[in-house]
């Protein structure tokens, strides 16, 4: 009898969250103090529901990380280091991307390329191999696939379907079709069919739209998205073409989708360069949905949308204006680990 294979929903049990520290050699040097503290706040909000699994450079890093998350009165129990090397601290797109099988887990070893060569990322291509030789999952097994995706391009309702946008695989792979994309993921995540959206974007991010900062599942019948009620705002035009896509969207069993539009954030400016604020780099963790804090008067309201999107989940603010200067926010830092995989 074939393995039941499947694609776990990010509101599924989680076993940990996978981080790495940031420290001088990557492009947080600049400003590593005001970084770090958002990583002790991060790692604070998740350690109230689950553990954290922290990849550092080195012993001396996983000294010093320590101690910071100690002294800010963390549960040290529900923190655990694993030193390996990496270029960069964005886990959600050079982490391992994790398929129930039967009897354990296959974890899918996706080609990083650094957001199609736009950054030096051979050490993080190598991540999830270097992990997997750390023994640091269990009952599983790695599958090396030589095609370019990034774990932040794809969102799964964990029953089949899959959201993500035209603009960054065909970006990825200008050579193949829309119908050759959408076989090949199907195929690698066990997906029945993929939706695509062909708008949505944000300034100051370099990833080519991916679908976490644009559109996510709360539910296998339930969207978030980000949203513009500010018709002089230069997002106007594509997030409302986006939305309309998006209202268009059918289920599985072809009803319309339940929405749930997020606030806009005043534009957040550093050294007369936008950065991309999205509410819909949100994460989903066991009991809780962390959603991004910019110091903005909708940071409020944001937390109201997830509320009722995630009902019974309790919703923390977590501060990410530090974060969105190397243009990703909490979901882009994270990836989650499924119940049993550590």
């Amino acid at each position: 009898m074939a393995d039941v294979v499947r694609f776990p929903a990010e509101w599924e049990p989680q076993s940990a969250i996978l981080l790495a520290w940031p420290h001088a050699e990557t492009d947080w040097a600049e400003r590593l103090d005001e970084v770090e503290e958002a990583y002790i706040a991060l790692v604070a909000a998740i350690t109230r529901f689950e553990r954290v699994v922290i990849c550092v450079a080195d012993d001396d890093l996983q000294a010093y990380a320590r101690a910071r998350l100690s002294s800010a009165r963390i549960d040290m129990a529900r923190v655990a280091f694993v030193d390996v090397e990496y270029d960069d601290t964005w886990l959600r797109d050079s982490g391992p991307i994790t398929l129930q099988v039967e009897h354990g887990f296959r974890l899918l070893d996706f080609r990083f390329t650094g957001w199609g060569g736009k950054f030096d990322a051979s050490r993080d291509d190598q991540l999830i191999e270097a992990l997997q030789s750390q023994e640091l999952f269990l009952n599983s097994i790695t599958q090396p696939i030589d095609f370019a995706l990034e774990g932040g391009a794809i969102e799964t309702d964990g029953q089949g379907t899959l959201l993500t946008t035209w603009q960054c695989l065909h970006e990825r792979h200008p050579d193949k079709s829309r119908a050759d994309l959408t076989a090949k993921l199907a195929g690698w995540l066990e997906q029945d069919r993929v939706l695509w959206l062909d708008h949505g974007y944000l300034e100051g991010d370099d990833t080519d739209a991916h679908i976490d900062t644009l559109a996510r599942f709360a539910a296998p019948d339930a969207l978030v998205y980000q949203a513009c009620d500010d018709p002089a705002d230069s997002h106007y035009v594509e997030l409302r073409a986006m939305a309309n896509e998006i209202a268009a969207l059918r289920t599985d069993d072809d009803r319309p989708y339940r929405l749930f539009p997020l606030p806009w954030p005043k534009p957040i400016l550093d050294g007369g360069r936008r950065l991309a604020a999205s509410y819909a780099n949100f994460l989903i963790i066991n009991g809780a949905v962390l959603v991004p804090a910019y110091g903005d008067a909708a940071d409020g309201q944001a937390a109201a949308v997830l509320e009722k999107a995630f009902p019974g989940r309790e919703i923390v603010p977590v501060p990410c204006r530090a974060l969105i200067w190397q243009n990703g926010s909490l979901h882009c830092l994270t990836m989650q680990l499924p119940d049993g995989l550590v």
